[in-house]
């Protein structure tokens, strides 16, 4: 095994193929920022989302995918001149993946892209135990999606964070502020039908309570876009408030705490999770 990824792994302290499998996607997705920030894409583009709050801000959730915005509208950026650099910098640490994009759907300025992997050989990457390795399901597949926003909504700003391994790097990420408009804005918007995201209401709990801070202007710029408020229209505070306090009160609590539970550690952190407990967190949202 390569002596950086070993390194790595052993920080995860895994003790189930569960566990394997997070930290196994958890450092992919850090190989993966290194090929990008070696591509120059961070030149153009910023990180946002769960992913980028878990390995730059420290959310105590594991997340999923790779979530990015262009600094500035293009309609002409192509996120496949990108896909090469990104494969081979996994493949020169053992990783055997595959990169493919995915067709963009009409009327959508978000790109995506696939990393995918077959998870036995990546776990023998890592030397995972080979009682462990026993348990996998057969043709189980490690699949990393990568979304860029090629017409981001305007008003955020960004700060450059560091990641130390595999190798030191910079990654340009949303400033917090604007990361919390736009959880609140997926929170608020998102169009789940009847399948809603207890992921949101967990970062949501966090932001509350580390870095509470949001910057109601992105957070216009969103919903104006999306077509949520209309463009002349300006969204007053009291206003979002009350948007997030009929949110809460829709919610079904019991769904959203067995959606988020799979990505937790600790399930005992969401315990306390009931409408009385998120209407609690409304005032403490400090508006910038």
């Amino acid at each position: 095994m390569n002596e950086v990824i070993s390194k790595m792994i052993s920080a995860y302290e895994c003790r189930t193929l569960d566990d394997y499998v997070k930290a196994l996607r958890e450092i992919m997705q850090e190989v993966a920022l290194l090929g990008l920030w070696r591509s120059k894409f961070f030149e153009h583009s910023a990180f946002y989302g769960g992913t980028a709050l878990r390995l730059l801000y420290g959310l105590d959730r594991y997340s999923e995918d790779l979530d990015f915005s262009l600094l500035k509208a293009n309609p002409d950026f192509n996120i496949s001149r990108y896909l090469n650099v990104l494969r081979n910098e996994l493949v020169s640490y053992g990783f055997d993946v595959s990169l493919e994009k995915k067709k963009k759907g009409e009327g959508t300025a978000i790109q995506s892209a696939f990393l995918k992997a077959d998870t036995l050989k990546q776990l023998i990457v890592v030397e995972a135990q080979k009682n462990i390795v026993a348990e996998l399901p057969r043709g189980r597949i490690i699949k990393i999606k990568l979304e860029i926003d090629t017409n981001p909504p305007a008003g955020f700003e960004t700060e450059t964070k560091f990641l130390l391994q595999p190798i030191p790097f910079s990654v340009k990420v949303f400033s917090l502020p604007d990361l919390f408009a736009g959880k609140m804005h997926a929170l608020l918007c998102r169009n789940w039908k009847s399948r809603v995201k207890g992921r949101d209401w967990y970062d949501f709990v966090w932001y509350v309570s580390n870095h509470p801070n949001l910057r109601l202007s992105h957070l216009e710029k969103r919903m104006q876009q999306s077509g949520h408020i209309r463009e002349e229209e300006h969204l007053e505070e009291d206003e979002f408030r009350s948007m997030l306090r009929e949110k809460i009160k829709a919610v079904d609590v019991v769904q959203i705490k067995k959606e988020v539970t799979p990505f937790l550690k600790n399930p005992d952190m969401i315990a306390i999770w009931s409408e009385k407990f998120f209407l609690s967190l409304i005032e403490k949202i400090k508006i910038v």
